[in-house]
């Protein structure tokens, strides 16, 4: 059988970023005596942190620059750009500068601030960018956005008209929203396949709070700060946010809107200031690294991240890469470190087989430590089933 190998995995989190992935695939397949199969290592990202390498690895360029962290503390970030007909895009990944990861210590759920992620916007902008792609997850921060719109020039004032401070508990203040000195003159298109609404059970503070260090109160604090930024926006000309009425704030309008909730309501933050359009993560992600093009005539397709379990199975990357492998009557298997999901499930959402690290080493830790050698054994494996024997 003729035909290339296309590799695009996404990355194997705490262990290997998505183009260390795709090339340990790649030197298994070599070493497995598969080295006669071209090769194609196109890593993906699904919008979550890793969005900046994937796209880097297909020919982006790489940009840092020193911005504000999620606790106040200046961190360097990249962010990465790339010239197309008509546009400058650039890809920015808010884990980038306002990531958990960039966390100095313990979380600070009500004071952690997304400014920084408005920071290398502004610095994408200024250096002649005019679509931003803007990849959620990761975050370290509750606070709508609030950060990332006063980094591009709006005002957040209390009563006094002073201007608040960082976090989601302090929106709890908030009076007005001085819109007038926005940056303008760039779109925005948000990559994210989070669909929670910005409020209530199942918005940012409820549902994403917790894993940022938020106790029940904090959460709590977080609510009312984010239902106070909705409200305001609502009646500040040129923004939109969340309908009121008889002084309860309901999640309608943007506010209500699937992805709202994403990234600690930075989703509603980008819909609101910045007009932005969200977009499903992986789909849009797999069209700038134009993967149709990559995968026209492949013999096969090797994809995967961390963990293939039931999340996988609601949008992941794995399973964006196998529905569009699919418009191509390509086949698609999957590497892993580990796996929950079924043969079934798998193969329902149209991957054929999962192959994972613990089938070839039981011990989680050294799967963690020694992921690379593993999966070049992995990888051979795959070579002997799906290519040397056909």
């Amino acid at each position: 059988m003729t035909g290339h190998v296309v590799i695009a995995p996404d990355k194997f989190r705490g262990s290997l970023t998505s183009p260390e992935v795709a090339a340990h695939v790649a030197a298994g397949l070599r070493l497995a005596g598969a080295g006669d199969v071209p090769v194609v290592e196109l890593p993906v990202a699904d919008g979550g942190d890793g969005t900046v390498d994937a796209v880097v690895a297909s020919g982006f360029t790489r940009i840092e620059t020193r911005v504000t962290g999620p606790a106040g503390d200046p961190v360097t970030a990249s962010y990465a750009v790339r010239d197309e007909p008509g546009a400058r895009v650039a890809v920015i990944e808010l884990a980038e500068a306002s990531g958990l990861r960039r966390l100095p210590g313990e979380p600070v759920p009500l004071t952690a601030t997304s400014r920084g992620t408005g920071e290398l916007i502004a610095h994408a902008v200024r250096h002649g960018a005019t679509r931003i792609v803007l990849g959620l997850g990761g975050s370290a921060c509750t606070d709508g956005g609030a950060g990332m719109a006063q980094a591009l020039g709006a005002r957040l004032l209390d009563a006094a008209g002073n201007d608040l401070p960082a976090g989601g508990a302090a929106l709890r203040d908030l009076h007005t929203i001085d819109a007038s000195g926005l940056l303008r003159g760039f779109e925005v298109i948000v990559a994210s396949d989070v669909d929670n609404p910005l409020l209530g059970p199942y918005g940012a503070a409820a549902v994403y709070g917790p894993q940022k260090g938020a106790s029940p109160q904090d959460v709590a604090v977080l609510e009312a700060g984010l239902a106070r930024l909705a409200a305001v926006a609502a009646h500040t000309h040129g923004l939109a946010g969340a309908a009121e009425h008889d002084g309860v704030v309901r999640a309608m309008g943007v506010a209500g809107r699937p992805g709202a909730g994403a990234a600690g309501g930075v989703g509603f933050g980008a819909l609101t200031f910045l007009g932005a359009e969200i977009r499903p993560g992986i789909g849009y992600l797999l069209d700038l690294v134009d993967f149709d093009r990559h995968v026209e005539g492949a013999r096969l397709v090797i994809t995967g991240e961390g963990s293939i379990d039931e999340q996988t199975l609601r949008g992941k990357a794995p399973v964006g890469v196998a529905a569009a492998a699919a418009k191509h009557g390509v086949p698609v298997v999957a590497v892993c470190g580990r796996r929950t999901a079924g043969d079934d499930e798998l193969r329902a959402a149209g991957i054929e087989a999962a192959y994972a690290l613990t089938d070839v080493e039981p011990d989680v830790r050294r799967c963690m430590a020694e992921a690379g050698p593993l999966l070049e054994r992995l990888a051979a494996r795959i070579a002997a089933v799906h290519l040397v024997n056909e």
